[in-house]
């Protein structure tokens, strides 16, 4: 099954023109014709079958058969992750994190980060693909970059998640707690980590400082962890 995205659609609609690249990919690549059913979303909850009824030029006209809109998750992930040296690992995280329910990432820039500069279009598109890929219906949104010392002056909903890996007695390993149902914040640092001063700002913020075990993760490593820890303990039965 292929997923197309169509982010204009709503419940309401008879009908919707994919975009000049969905149009593309499925009248050039999958050599989809006139009749077709295909599969939509609009990234939003909203999930369709449509036939195909006009390929014209560079845009394919989709009449919406039947339109159902999903729940969303029982819970929230926001996670603020710190851009990585290595701009393939941010990738490859955001991909994975997508695919185990990421409701939405704020790449930050901390004291010891080696990447300050982002492209957000790249980083778009590796999450709509993802979605697609997964078969969801919910697109997780890209918050612009913002400096750590910014992003923690800022009112952020729910319970706020501080990973760290300074030694000390103080954290609490992120598996021991309770995710299930909640709206959660995870910040988790550069390969350098947070500073001293970070920390202590963030616990002075309302942050938990939390453990994700006994090794040292890599950044997208620990990212990856925080998605899977909580998606576990909300799927399970």
């Amino acid at each position: 099954m292929n997923l197309f995205y169509a982010p204009s659609f709503t419940a309401e609609d008879n009908s919707v023109a994919l975009s000049q690249e969905e149009s593309k990919h499925a009248s050039k690549v999958l050599r989809k014709k006139t009749g077709d059913l295909i599969h939509l979303t609009n990234g939003k909850g909203l999930m369709a079958l449509g036939e195909i009824q006009e390929i014209s030029g560079k845009t394919v006209k989709v009449s919406l058969v039947e339109i159902q809109h999903l729940a969303p998750k029982p819970y929230t992930l926001d996670l603020y992750v710190a851009p990585t040296k290595m701009n393939d690992r941010y990738e490859w995280f955001l991909e994975k994190a997508t695919e185990m329910g990421l409701s939405s990432v704020t790449p930050i820039i901390c004291e010891q980060s080696e990447r300050k500069v982002v492209k957000p279009e790249r980083y778009e598109k590796v999450l709509l693909s993802a979605m697609k890929q997964s078969l969801q219906a919910y697109l997780p949104v890209l918050h612009p970059t913002i400096t750590l010392k910014k992003c923690l002056d800022q009112d952020i909903d729910g319970e706020k998640f501080f990973a760290h890996c300074e030694a000390d007695n103080i954290k609490i390993g992120l598996n021991s707690l309770d995710l299930k149902n909640k709206k959660m914040s995870i910040f988790i640092g550069p390969e350098g980590d947070f500073s001293l001063s970070e920390i202590k700002k963030a616990i002075e913020k309302g942050c938990k400082p939390v453990s994700f075990g006994n090794t040292r993760l890599r950044t997208e490593t620990a990212a990856l962890y925080a998605c899977a820890s909580v998606a576990a303990q909300n799927e399970s039965e």
